[in-house]
């Protein structure tokens, strides 16, 4: 007679499949998912960005052709994906009451069907896109992390630095601070169709909080549309008629103007060596734990310095 035990199963989602879980995993933080920056797939090892400085190139006309020497500069920035990786141990009972029996198994040996699979994939891939978020941003260059946008801005003396003598961003200050930033853009730069100011969570609620009447700005007590905080303004707020995208990952105090053409983000997730492998254990050693298994690749990089301000206090 056959056994009446459930059969554990070890499943590896590989190539198509994986490529659509590491998907889920690196662009669902709020910047990728949204469309905030430049994403570059299939970035094997290194991409170069070229970056190309005409200077001026107007001149004089004559009757002859007179080359401009020297005008046409023609530089490069690499954009290298790191490697990453979870190995992840779960307890199939930690799980068991957000599961019906009839999913899990009646059995004290638990099965694992693939919705559970997904489930426990789905998890991980939203703890792994917080924390790509966060790096984007905010990384420090430490072990198991990138060095972020902020930490590249801050060390290079090309990039534009506002500057203020605030100690923290509020309603009353908020719009003041903002201006500061705005005023830092290149005017060849300013009002492109994809120039965004990139604020952390904190100034951007500061910023819809002072839009509700409680700030310094002279929008009325009531704020926009008489509607005091009673309102909805969405996620596509303006300031001076550019596009504010709240970026998640940035620092309390930290703001970013930039063109979406001119921050990248990199990563290897439609390549084959992505796997994502869920593994039960209960066969090898008669545990209730599963493994899971992820690899993949991400980097970021900017393209031409001078074009980007960047705000902290």
């Amino acid at each position: 007679m056959a056994s009446s035990l459930n059969t554990p199963i070890t499943t590896t989602y590989a190539g198509e499949f994986a490529g659509k879980y590491i998907a889920a995993a690196l662009l669902s933080g709020d910047t990728l998912d949204k469309g905030g920056i430049t994403i570059k797939p299939n970035v094997k090892f290194k991409e170069v960005i070229k970056k190309l400085d005409t200077g001026s190139i107007v001149k004089d006309a004559t009757c002859d052709f007179v080359q401009t020497d020297n005008v046409v500069t023609l530089t490069e920035r690499i954009l290298q994906p790191s490697e990453f990786d979870v190995n992840l141990v779960l307890c199939k009972k930690d799980f068991r009451s957000d599961w019906e029996a009839v999913e899990m198994g009646y059995s004290a040996y638990d099965n694992l069907p693939p919705a559970f699979a997904d489930f426990l994939i789905a998890h991980v891939s939203e703890k792994v896109s917080q924390n790509i978020e966060q790096q984007v941003w905010n990384g420090t260059g430490a072990a198991n992390g990138i060095s972020g946008f902020s930490t590249l801005f801050a060390a290079d003396a090309n990039v534009l630095k506002a500057t203020t003598a605030a100690t923290s961003i509020t309603a009353a200050n908020v719009i003041t601070e903002l201006g500061i930033l705005v005023d830092k853009i290149p005017n060849a730069v300013k009002y492109k169709d994809d120039l965004h100011l990139y604020v952390s969570n904190h100034i951007f609620a500061q910023y819809v909080r002072a839009l509700g009447g409680f700030g310094a700005a002279g929008v009325g007590a009531a704020g926009v549309g008489t509607a005091g905080p009673n309102q909805d303004l969405g996620q596509a707020l303006l300031f001076d008629g550019i596009k504010v995208f709240r970026a998640p990952g940035l620092d309390t105090n930290d703001m970013v103007a930039a063109e979406k053409s001119n921050l990248f983000f990199g990563t290897g997730l439609l390549s084959d060596k992505n796997e994502v492998r869920v593994l039960d254990m209960g066969d090898l050693d008669g545990s209730q734990n599963v493994r899971i298994i992820m690899r993949f690749t991400y980097g970021i990089q900017y393209g031409i310095p001078g074009d980007i301000a960047y705000y902290t206090i």
